[in-house]
């Protein structure tokens, strides 16, 4: 069965109610026995100062008249006075008592009684019965008990309706998120809402802004995707049809070159689309990498490349190098970094893989002398299918936003920096 707030604060309002009426009853049974203690002990107290002064007053053992005006509603409200040795002793009074306020178990009750000696010498005795102090005490709890338990259902009632007004403005708040579109959700109006309710709205707020964020993205993407796989599409589909025209096999061998040029262009701009898309879904599974490993072996796949061009390609490392996180994701930042630098790198160039370790952290560097990238260019060139107007060479800008969208995932940073000395850039994910 699943919790309910509502049910769980009626029921402990409801309880608290109940638990803090049979409390205060319990306290002005307390309070009332203490009072009735107190109030009998003073009317025994009195009764014998009176005895003593008024000539026998109440010492009298004769039953009063069953007249009207002097019948005795309550027995037990009754006191007793005996003067000893002259008055015979009722049954239940038997021994010697104390001089003082005491309590005598009978076997008609208990009785608080009051023993002293007067200036006759005679023992006087007055007593009640303690059961009239009790029934004091007990109508007074019952006063206190009855009328909350006889509010009880009201309270209850009005417990319900309140809880249930107070979580009204929840239950419209999850109206409207259903009711929001899949690919627009907007923020929610929190204005009508508990302050304790707020927080969790501002963090739904910005959950959505986030979504809304990954949406614009998408749109983007997917655009953007859309507009770079038809251009290579088209040339494709043209040079299939010069193709079809040519006129001897001398033609076709030439006309097919350009062509397989052109399927492997799209062949890897629809791995690198995959790769970014993949990227950005993916959830970064972490485990140790030994990353001295790693970048010996992209070193050694893109080896033949760095011949072709005449391009130094080296590693530089001063101790092995461990991290964790996703080794997938580690594997895209490095290497796209290197195709990059291999790309626009001119040939008799140098680039070099780092891996070092500063007082901030882990950090691969990728090295190059190329021709560098302009200040103002570096954080665009992160963003999909931007080339530096001008560039060199072909390419679907999609290698370094690749490397961000990795490094986000695995919580790192991505820059670009000038060298020290020379023309050239320095990639650096920390």
């Amino acid at each position: 069965m699943k919790r309910s707030l509502q049910r769980h604060l009626s029921m402990t309002l409801g309880g608290t109610i109940v638990l803090a009426g049979l409390v205060a009853a319990l306290a002005s049974f307390g309070l009332a026995y203490y009072e009735a203690k107190e109030l009998q002990d003073d009317i025994l107290r009195q009764i014998a100062i009176l005895d003593v002064s008024d000539t026998g007053q109440f010492s009298s053992l004769k039953p009063p008249r069953r007249d009207a005006e002097n019948t005795i509603s309550d027995p037990e409200s009754r006191f007793v006075v005996i003067h000893l040795p002259q008055d015979a002793r009722p049954a239940w009074f038997t021994g010697d008592l104390l001089l003082g306020l005491q309590t005598l178990s009978t076997s008609f009750g208990d009785f608080r009684v009051l023993v002293r000696d007067t200036p006759t010498g005679e023992r006087m005795v007055v007593a009640q019965l303690t059961a009239m102090r009790d029934e004091i005490a007990i109508n007074s709890a019952l006063q206190t008990l009855i009328p909350l338990l006889l509010l009880l259902p009201l309270l209850v009632w009005l417990i319900v309706r309140v809880v249930r007004g107070e979580l009204a403005p929840i239950a419209r708040m999850a109206k409207g998120l259903d009711e929001q579109p899949a690919d627009r959700p907007q923020a929610i109006a929190g204005d009508d809402l508990p302050d304790e309710i707020t927080p969790f709205v501002h963090a739904i707020n910005r959950l959505l802004a986030r979504v809304n964020l990954l949406i614009g993205q998408q749109r983007r993407f997917v655009a953007d995707a859309a507009h770079e796989l038809r251009s290579p599409l088209t040339a494709l589909s043209l040079q299939a049809q010069n193709l079809m025209h040519a006129g001897s096999l001398d033609a076709v061998r030439e006309r097919v070159v350009p062509l397989q040029d052109g399927i492997e262009r799209a062949r890897h701009l629809t791995e690198q689309l995959l790769s970014l898309a993949r990227t950005q879904a993916s959830v970064a599974e972490e485990s140790m990498i030994d990353v001295s490993e790693m970048a010996r072996e992209l070193i050694a796949e893109r080896l033949p490349l760095a011949e072709a061009k005449g391009i130094d390609l080296g590693l530089e490392e001063t101790a092995p190098f461990f991290m964790r996180g996703s080794r997938e994701a580690l594997r895209l930042i490095v290497s796209n970094a290197l195709e990059n630098a291999l790309k626009y790198t001119p040939k008799g160039g140098e680039v070099t893989l780092r891996l070092l370790s500063d007082g901030n952290g882990d950090v691969i560097e990728v090295v190059d002398n190329g021709p560098g990238i302009p200040i103002s260019e570096r954080e665009r060139v992160l963003d999909a299918f931007y080339r530096v107007p001008g560039a060199d060479g072909e390419g679907s800008g999609l290698g370094l936003a690749i490397a961000r969208e990795a490094a986000i995932r695995l919580g790192g940073i991505v820059s670009l920096h000038e060298r020290r000395s020379g023309t050239g850039l320095v990639f650096r994910y920390r």
